[in-house]
């Protein structure tokens, strides 16, 4: 969508919905959302029934780094209607799909917008909350999906949605009782003693447990329980660091867990971000950083031709390389943590072994990157949105 569409759009009353997916490409192309969101903050204001405006407000709100003001207009929406229309899809629909969500940011649920960008399935959310349970009667569907993520906040949630689809009369994709073992912890027992694979065992403390710790347990990688991304990550090596640490962070809880050097021969880390469909293994991204906390956008993949060379080469080579060398692992992740979309944030280490940062239904899965200098992304991702695509259609046939 162009800029001055995208300006027209906001400004219409009770528009189609923009959609996560587009907002955010704007924001990763550097657009000026301002006046997007003063658009529709005008227009949700003329019209105080327009939820559309209000939702699309909220992400906005979240993309300009207004979090708390964005959860709110995002509360203001869903007090006025739970069930949303996604953008239509790119070709004439095939299958329709109701997909459920729980309030909250963009690493709340599954971003399902950027998977369905290329598809022929209509889609609608609709939102739940503990207040606003699943409602008596649904939109029809041939298969619903369940995006909520884990989380302390979700928790209830994904407990009462579990029992709100017993006996759901159409396939349920992704179970909630499942995605309620993705905590930190919560995957590291799961996956516990998988041959080939390293996951180190992480504790979930709350901070007067985390300051008796001694030294002897250091190094450590400590964050809040519910962050992502990085967010208040650190590394620290005694004790006094952790207590630095904790006085710094306000949280009540923390994870912990042994800090792991997976750097290669040439002191890079290398972070691969991989989707298991049905069982299957794709590609996303990998990125390689001088930095142990690695994330695909500070990992300066953008000034590295090297760093971009590398990831194409391992893209091109991943069923035959990196798939095959972790098939038996990766089949076991499968198999323990049960859900058909999956995202996995994972290295291999100094011998050879599959090491696992993070298990996730929520994670960000996209194709945004500059075609011009990331040729090869837009190939590897069709790939993995071909296969969503087929897996949703596989459960309605």
């Amino acid at each position: 969508m162009t800029t001055t569409g995208l300006l027209d759009a906001a400004a219409m009353p009770y528009a189609p919905l923009i959609g996560a997916a587009v907002l955010m490409r704007c924001a990763f192309e550097r657009a000026d959302l301002r006046p997007v969101g003063e658009r529709l903050l005008a227009r949700a204001s003329a019209h105080p029934d327009d939820a559309n405006a209000w939702l699309d407000a909220s992400f906005v709100l979240q993309l300009l780094g207004q979090r708390a003001a964005g959860l709110e207009v995002q509360r203001h929406a869903l007090a006025i209607r739970t069930l949303y229309a996604l953008p239509a899809p790119a070709r004439m629909p095939t299958m329709r799909l109701l997909v459920l969500m729980g309030p909250g940011d963009f690493m709340a649920n599954t971003p399902i917008e950027f998977l369905l960008q290329a598809s022929g399935i209509a889609a609608q959310v609709q939102y739940v909350t503990p207040d606003q349970p699943l409602p008596d009667e649904v939109p029809d569907h041939d298969v619903l999906f369940v995006a909520i993520a884990q989380s302390d906040a979700n928790a209830p949630l994904l407990r009462d949605v579990a029992q709100m689809l017993e006996g759901w009369p159409r396939p349920v994709i992704n179970r909630p009782e499942r995605i309620a073992h993705l905590s930190r912890d919560g995957f590291c027992a799961t996956l516990d003693g998988v041959p080939g694979m390293l996951v180190p065992r992480t504790v979930r403390m709350d901070r007067e447990a985390a300051m008796q710790l001694t030294d002897s347990a250091f190094p450590l990688i400590v964050r809040p329980v519910d962050s992502h991304a990085g967010t208040d990550l650190q590394k620290v090596d005694d004790a006094a660091a952790l207590r630095d640490y904790l006085a710094a962070h306000p949280a009540g809880a923390f994870y912990l867990a042994p800090f792991v050097d997976y750097s290669g021969p040439d002191g890079q880390f290398r972070k691969y971000r991989i989707v298991l469909v049905d069982g299957k293994p794709f590609i996303c991204h990998l990125a390689i950083s001088s930095h142990w906390m690695v994330h695909y956008l500070n990992a300066g993949m953008d000034d590295s031709a090297a760093k971009r060379a590398e990831e194409a080469a391992g893209m091109a080579g991943f069923d035959e390389g990196f798939a095959r060398r972790h098939a038996a692992a990766l089949a076991q992740i499968d198999a323990r943590i049960g859900l058909p979309w999956l995202g996995i944030d994972c290295a291999e280490t100094r011998d050879g072994r599959l090491l696992i940062f993070e298990v996730d239904n929520a994670m960000v899965v996209h194709a945004m990157d500059d075609p011009v200098r990331y040729p090869y992304k837009g190939p590897a991702m069709a790939k993995v949105f071909t296969a969503f695509e087929r897996m949703l259609q596989s459960r309605r046939d």
